[in-house]
């Protein structure tokens, strides 16, 4: 079933130092019972980027049902981290205390982000309630609990992002271009792990291991959909491994999936689904199940709506 849907375009849900931090909420009309709500992050390295970089978000996914949330963070031009972490648990109390008003289903909340947006996707989903949160910007009442999380290529432990990028794929696209570049330097002052920290990140350990989800995995967290193509330059598909073994390892709910021939920020692309089937190599396992490996042909868009229909829409 397809619904009309209504736009509600910049909402405040928070003004950190007098900035005003804005939400677009997709509502589709005419659902009887409250909305699960997907939270939509956005990518650009932490320093690029606002609420509107993503796909259509009214067929992905406010058409099929969903309230969706695209929200804005603080870059790290503005405030280093962790202001962004703060912002993004800030906006799930948000919508909590704003539930009511808007039709939403409070206890149905999932995270979707890309790159930059997925790393802080699997930091709130890996910290949970009363961590990295800052109070001050508001519904201290509400929780920041979320119930799935759809991480798509996002860092997970920046000090073995250099050991394992892919420099090879690099070269072959373009020896002299940034690709190159950026799959080399993340260690270096001017690259956007080193910028959200304010630092290099080989000189604040401390402020690196507060920064990288694995650092929290523990048992009982919300399921995780991992997505990465195996072709990216800029964040190599190992971190997405590293997150998933981690979460696997402490009998949570997880999936990999690892796409053949997909470079980076494949979520910002509405034709993504268009052509013929992505060949990937799916990992699952938790939940009470022994780990599956497998390789199949997917629908990219397809499989994320699929997890969070299982996840907010059926629970």
């Amino acid at each position: 079933m397809s619904y009309e849907v209504k736009v509600l375009n910049g909402l405040e849900f928070a003004s950190p130092n007098g900035k005003p931090l804005l939400v677009d909420l997709y509502l589709p009309i005419g659902v009887e019972k409250p909305l699960p709500v997907i939270v939509w992050l956005h990518g650009g390295g932490w320093r690029i980027g606002d609420r509107k970089l993503g796909p259509d978000f009214r067929n992905r996914f406010a058409e099929r049902g969903f309230a969706m949330a695209s929200i804005e963070y603080r870059l790290s031009g503005e405030a280093i981290f962790p202001a962004q972490i703060h912002d993004v648990k800030a906006a799930i109390r948000w919508l909590r205390s704003v539930a009511n008003e808007y039709g939403l289903d409070s206890g149905n909340i999932g995270l979707w982000g890309s790159s930059a947006g997925g790393h802080l996707a699997a930091l709130a989903g890996t910290t949970g309630e009363g961590i990295l949160e800052d109070f001050e910007l508001g519904y201290a009442d509400f929780t920041s609990d979320v119930q799935a999380v759809v991480d798509g290529y996002g860092p997970t432990d920046f000090l073995q992002m250099d050991a394992y990028n892919n420099k090879e794929i690099a070269v072959s696209v373009d020896p002299e271009s940034d690709l190159l570049h950026s799959a080399r330097n993340h260690e270096a002052m001017d690259s956007p792990e080193s910028q959200l920290l304010g630092a290099p990140i080989l000189s604040v350990p401390h402020l690196v291991r507060e920064a990288n989800p694995i650092t929290y995995v523990k048992s009982g967290l919300p399921p995780f959909l991992i997505m990465h193509g195996l072709s990216d330059t800029a964040v190599a598909a190992h971190q997405s491994e590293l997150l998933y073994e981690a979460l696997i390892a402490k009998g949570n709910e997880a999936t990999l999936c690892l796409i053949e021939g997909l470079g980076h920020a494949f979520f910002n692309r509405n034709d993504l689904d268009n052509n013929e089937p992505y060949s990937a190599s799916i990992r699952r396992a938790g939940d009470g199940e022994t780990e599956y490996i497998r390789n199949r042909e997917i629908r990219i868009f397809e499989m994320v709506e699929e997890f969070f229909q299982k996840h907010l829409l059926e629970s």
